[in-house]
């Protein structure tokens, strides 16, 4: 049993912009009011919340959470000249299941997904082995959203293993 815990947000560091990519999996979009007022607050008042990062074995970070306030920086060259081109990062290590179950849990603590990129992920998870306890367990889906986001992916592969009956035969 560990007896200790020191959780990443007390090992920030600044990382170059360049060395960070943006994941293949976010289902996170940002409306174009909030993304102004993203960088107003950025403006305003700094980075006041870290990116959260996976480091990748070629050194590069891929991003977990905090994909906007990422590409805030990009798009504007006053945030990237006064942040040095540098973001903060609390790098989080764990296999790419456990980075994706990590990236929902952040944005539904925080708001609403795009259907479609959540049936892709739900997808995935499946056909990487997981379970729909663990998906549910890991993502904090209920049994009625995840039954409704594979029913809306027109895909039977996502319930083969599931038991029906035979009562038309």
């Amino acid at each position: 049993m560990q007896t200790s815990y020191k959780s990443p947000a007390y090992n920030v560091q600044p990382v170059p912009v360049e060395l960070i990519d943006a994941n293949s999996y976010n289902p996170n979009h940002m409306a174009p009011p909030e993304d102004k007022l993203l960088y107003q607050s950025i403006k305003c008042d700094g980075y006041t919340m870290p990116i959260v990062c996976y480091q990748k074995p070629d050194g590069r970070y891929e991003i977990v959470d905090g994909y906007h306030r990422y590409t805030t920086m990009l798009k504007h060259k006053d945030i990237y000249e006064r942040e040095e081109g540098k973001l903060p990062v609390a790098v989080i290590d764990k296999p790419l299941d456990d980075r994706i179950a990590s990236t929902i849990r952040h944005n539904r603590a925080r708001g609403t997904h795009d259907v479609n990129l959540m049936v892709n992920i739900v997808r995935e998870l499946k056909e990487s082995g997981m379970s729909d306890s663990w998906i549910m367990k890991n993502i904090g889906m209920d049994a009625d959203e995840l039954l409704r986001l594979k029913q809306v992916s027109g895909l039977a592969s996502l319930f083969e293993d599931k038991e029906f009956s035979h009562a038309w035969s």
